[in-house]
């Protein structure tokens, strides 16, 4: 700092200096900042870095590591190959009209299976779940991640967590003795006299029923979408929500605009992982659908899943073409499943962006 103020004193008079020179003679020299060295490693340390002992270690290490990959791919090629061996039999006898016929009869005889119905079946309740999960789901991730108090924020995060780890079979009970009553003697008439003119929603309700089904599964998967919402939400940037403030938005304005807006990619990707889920409901939904194989436009009509005839049927099956039939059935199932994960998956990579984290 010295030399530079010796050569700017020596200027002529009249000189002006620029913004840069003033810069320049603000900065400090190379001499004027702290230099910290890193020492060497010993000859001592170098030789147990490259000791054959630790080299072991890391080869070992790293094997280890790739066969516990590894593992997990052959175990799901192994289970596909399973579901292809066992379901051969009714592939040959039917090819592919088993996705489209309508018909299961086990007669000897005169056996015919296909997978319509519990196609059907599953993909109308796992909608229905959606539609009342999704909105329920988001509405307490925002209030979880931008509205609600930091002294009760984390118990109830606790409480729905805890949620997904009820039993299905609990819930299925719960279902049959509590929610399935109360549905065909409250709001199946209420809603018959509302929207009774929309074929949804027309015909008797005796027992289980879609509704009952898709219900079930929506209480279900309510922790994961729930979870997985809160999470995209508290990785939305806060200079997002800050510029929303800044234009004088209102906290409804700003969730709406800045928060919702930006995340609906994230929330898309939620909801997937969620009908991921519901595809693949067993036990629960088997105790409350009706289990009859039918395609029928009503709500209050019972029906059957793809998961609830594997687990009704199996043990039961009275030929080798009915095993395979089921064996078919949990094919179409697991590749349903896969292609909805892998999607939903997709989705939320493609959300992920650097932002701030909330609590």
């Amino acid at each position: 700092m010295g030399n530079r103020a010796e050569k700017f004193s020596l200027s002529p008079p009249g000189f002006f200096p620029s913004i840069n020179t003033i810069v320049l003679l603000a900065m400090p020299t190379l001499t004027d900042l702290p230099i910290s060295v890193t020492p060497m490693p010993s000859h001592e340390q170098q030789a147990i870095v490259n000791s054959p002992t630790s080299r072991f270690g890391d080869r070992f290490f790293y094997l280890l590591a790739l066969a516990s990959a590894i593992a997990v791919v052959l175990l799901l090629l192994l289970v596909i190959g399973v579901q292809i061996r066992g379901s051969k039999l009714s592939f040959e006898a039917f090819g592919w009209s088993f996705l489209t016929t309508r018909e299961w009869d086990p007669t000897p005889g005169s056996e015919n299976y296909g997978a319509l119905p519990f196609i059907y079946g599953t993909v109308v309740s796992s909608l229905l779940a959606l539609v009342i999960a999704v909105p329920l789901s988001v509405g307490t991730a925002v209030f979880l991640t931008d509205l609600a108090p930091l002294k009760i924020r984390q118990p109830l995060v606790s409480i729905i967590e805890m949620l997904a780890a009820v039993p299905s079979v609990i819930w299925g009970l719960w279902g049959i003795f509590v929610m399935v009553p109360w549905l065909n003697s409250h709001l199946v008439p209420v809603l018959k006299s509302v929207l009774g003119f929309l074929p949804l929603f027309q015909g008797p309700c005796i027992g289980g029923s879609m509704l009952a089904g898709g219900m079930v599964i929506a209480i279900m998967i309510l922790p994961i979408v729930t979870s997985v919402s809160r999470e995209i939400l508290r990785s939305v940037p806060d200079l997002q929500r800050e510029a929303a403030y800044g234009l004088g938005a209102t906290r409804w304005e700003v969730t709406r605009i800045a928060v919702l807006s930006y995340a609906r990619r994230g929330l898309m990707g939620a909801a997937v992982l969620g009908l991921g889920r519901a595809v693949g409901e067993t036990m629960a939904v088997t105790m409350v659908i009706g289990n009859v194989a039918q395609i029928k436009p009503s709500l209050f009509a019972s029906g059957y899943t793809l998961a609830s005839v594997i687990a009704n049927v199996f043990a039961e099956a009275s030929s080798d073409l009915q095993s395979s039939a089921l064996f078919e059935i949990g094919l179409v199932l697991m590749g349903v499943t896969i292609i909805i994960n892998i999607f939903a998956l997709l989705l939320i990579k493609a959300f992920e962006t650097p932002g701030s984290r909330r609590a």
